[in-house]
């Protein structure tokens, strides 16, 4: 046997023996079945994903995180490119300018309207005096003709400076109701001025918050899990960026067969073991129980179980224990929930709770 043959045979007994020791010790750290009062399953930890996607259809900028980066709540996480928007924003701002200016120039236009109706009002003043020193000149002149005093023709001129008078004086009512009618005219467009103004404030409002949109900002603490989208890509509206995970949102499901689940309440008492950590044993409790059965997926069991219809149950995790070890949590973790039944049952001391300092 040559020198290198023996040296390969070394190395893959030396193999051969650290895995057997390795799944002897985590056969030896795995906790046992409990016993009566007790039920488990196995499952993988979840956590709430959630799609940071863009509002607007656009490209996106630039990506300021990596996967795996853990990220703080009201984090900028990606920036869409907002030339248009700018553009739209600017284009707002000078309709508002044009609408405060026609504002100005609508109320300018009710003054000058007052004006005219307070001149013709004063005409009108006059053009009663005028009226009535006509009347009083013709109610003289009228018994004096009859007494001959005074020439017919007298009269007649008297007369007609009634009539003129009184022609006049209604042409200048008419000139105070045109200047009343074009004051209201006036006001009407002030108030449509004013909506201009209104409306293109909230044109500026509607850009200003697409803008802002446009710098993705992260909801809550978490993870992130995927880079769906790269820098430069054009997305439709709602396209998605990235993806996160919230990492105070953590729970196992896992799959418990008819006899069980009926036993089942909601906030009973699990007990997680992971399979990447066996020798800790994580609290958590019951939050959801599935309302029908169903068969249960490959990666959950065997073959034989998948035949049976069972119940989804789920797990959670507490958001108080899982915020002291935020940047521990990992998902996707496989590992065996133990759910106690019978609340007068005693956990083992193999299954005891035991979290990380």
């Amino acid at each position: 046997m040559t020198p290198q043959i023996k040296k390969s045979l070394i190395l893959a007994t030396m193999a051969i023996a650290a895995a057997v020791i390795g799944v002897l010790a985590w056969t030896a750290l795995k906790p046992s079945g409990p016993g009566a009062g007790f039920v488990s399953g196995n499952g993988r930890i979840e956590a709430t994903e959630i799609d940071i996607a863009t509002k607007l259809a656009g490209r996106v900028l630039d990506i300021m995180v990596n996967e795996g980066d853990f990220v703080y709540a009201g984090q900028p996480l990606a920036q869409m490119q907002i030339d248009v928007l700018d553009a739209q924003r600017d284009e707002a701002r000078a309709q508002s300018g044009q609408a405060v200016t026609a504002v100005a120039s609508a109320e300018a236009q009710v003054a000058a309207r007052q004006s005219d109706k307070a001149a013709a009002q004063a005409m009108v003043g006059q053009r009663e005096s005028d009226l009535d020193a006509a009347q009083r000149r013709f109610a003289r002149s009228e018994p004096l003709s009859r007494q001959g005093a005074v020439s017919m023709q007298q009269v007649d001129d008297d007369r007609a400076r009634v009539h003129g008078a009184e022609a006049t004086l209604t042409g200048v009512k008419a000139q105070v109701a045109t200047a009343e009618a074009a004051i209201r005219a006036a006001q009407a467009q002030v108030v449509g001025a004013g909506s201009g103004v209104t409306a293109s404030e909230a044109t500026i409002a509607r850009v200003e918050a697409d803008i802002e949109d446009s710098q993705l900002k992260s909801p809550r603490d978490g993870r992130v899990q995927y880079r769906v989208a790269q820098p430069g890509e054009v997305l439709a509206s709602g396209g998605n960026v990235l993806n996160l995970v919230d990492l105070s949102d953590v729970y196992m499901t896992f799959f418990l067969p008819e006899t069980a689940a009926g036993k089942v309440a909601l906030g009973s008492e699990v007990h997680i073991v992971l399979d990447a950590a066996p020798q800790f044993v994580i609290p958590a409790q019951v939050s959801y129980v599935a309302s029908t059965a169903q068969f249960t997926p490959k990666t959950v069991e065997t073959a034989s179980e998948r035949q049976k219809l069972m119940f989804r149950v789920k797990a959670q995790i507490s958001r108080e224990l899982l915020q002291k070890h935020l940047k521990l949590v990992k998902t996707g973790l496989p590992g065996m929930a133990w759910l106690k039944l019978d609340p007068q049952a005693q956990w083992p001391a193999n299954l005891a709770i035991k979290v990380p300092e």
